[in-house]
């Protein structure tokens, strides 16, 4: 369903009086990855490593700085907005925040039927049908099209947004932390409409979250990406159970146990996140830690290799054990892409 490969995305960043290039902000620095039809990829990190511009980048919301993006074998990755329009169709954004994403001068009605008319897709009362048919879809009356997005709670103008980005029956939907900006008694029910959405239309979702005991409940493969990188990739049964990277592990243990009495031993980072306007030269989350091994990832190459079958993980000492590394080298040889 979905192909990328070496993608980058910078922004040039400029300074003094007279504006002049002072560099680039590296939010997506070389990142692979695939989808398969019907397949969720949860991706998962800190605020400020990269998720959202990647995927901003792969619904070409923004232009990459290089690397490419296969739909379906389609390249996409150069394609001018005219080229992309009908292309459009296929793939599909949900956003993070529902109050900014839902223009409030614009009806749900409005707001819904503009993808068909923007695509030329039946006439008034086709769409108006059609309207009707996604509003009760996604759990909300016919009623609610004649009101605007500002009268609905969170939870609810999630579901309009919901709604809007399944209209033209796309096969790849970016979920962009669709569950962070709503309380935790709304998020199950918004999770449990996008695994039965996904059921029901055989939808391919790119889970882009913060939270890895969200993204535990809804994905087949979990990315973990630092710094603009992915660091770790796995089928998500095996990142809970079998995390081999340390930026993983540290995600994992500020999960909160359901159980109060279950203490559940937590990893403190110490340290701040990089710049990615200047970002270290060797390991970025050893550089972080103050890694004593840190001086040996300098130049070196840490792109993802496989330690086992569909199990990815950066070759950085600072990071990994000396028996996963020393298989990763080991293996160096034959190397091959996630994607």
């Amino acid at each position: 369903m979905l192909d990328v490969r070496d993608l980058c995305v910078h922004f040039p960043v400029r300074s003094g009086i007279i504006p002049r290039h002072a560099g680039f902000v590296r939010a997506v620095d070389g990142v692979s990855l695939h989808i398969q039809p019907g397949e969720t990829l949860g991706l998962v990190g800190e605020s400020g490593c990269g998720k959202s511009t990647l995927g901003k980048a792969i619904v070409r919301l923004l232009k990459p700085t290089s690397g490419s993006i296969h739909l379906e074998g389609t390249d996409i990755t150069g394609l001018n907005q005219r080229a992309l329009r009908p292309l459009r169709r296929n793939f599909q954004m949900i956003f993070q925040d529902p109050a900014e994403s839902l223009d409030p001068r614009m009806s749900v009605q409005a707001i819904i039927e503009e993808p068909f008319i923007i695509h030329g897709l039946g006439d008034r009362a086709n769409r108006r049908k059609q309207v009707h048919e996604l509003l009760d879809r996604v759990g909300l009356p016919a009623t609610a099209g004649e009101r605007y997005a500002f009268e609905f709670s969170g939870g609810q103008r999630q579901r309009i947004g919901i709604a809007r980005a399944l209209a033209l029956k796309p096969k790849l939907i970016v979920c962009d932390e669709p569950v962070s900006a709503l309380d935790v008694s709304v998020q199950s029910q918004i999770l449990n409409l996008l695994v039965e959405l996904q059921r029901d239309f055989g939808l391919s979702y790119l889970f882009i979250a913060h939270d890895l005991s969200v993204v535990k409940h809804v994905s087949d493969r979990v990315a973990v990406m630092y710094l603009g990188k992915l660091v770790e990739l796995a089928p998500a049964e095996t990142i809970y159970r079998d995390p081999r990277h340390a930026y993983t592990k540290a995600l994992l243990s500020a999960i909160p146990s359901p159980d109060p009495k279950v203490k559940r031993a937590k990893i403190l980072l110490e340290g701040d996140v990089p710049s990615p306007i200047n970002p270290p030269s060797g390991s970025a989350f050893g550089h972080r830690m103050s890694h004593p091994r840190y001086a040996e990832t300098i130049g070196v190459d840490l792109s993802l290799g496989q330690i086992a079958p569909g199990h990815w993980l950066a070759a950085d000492p600072c990071c990994i054990s000396n028996e996963d590394l020393a298989a990763l080298r080991k293996a160096s040889g034959t190397r091959q892409s996630p994607a």
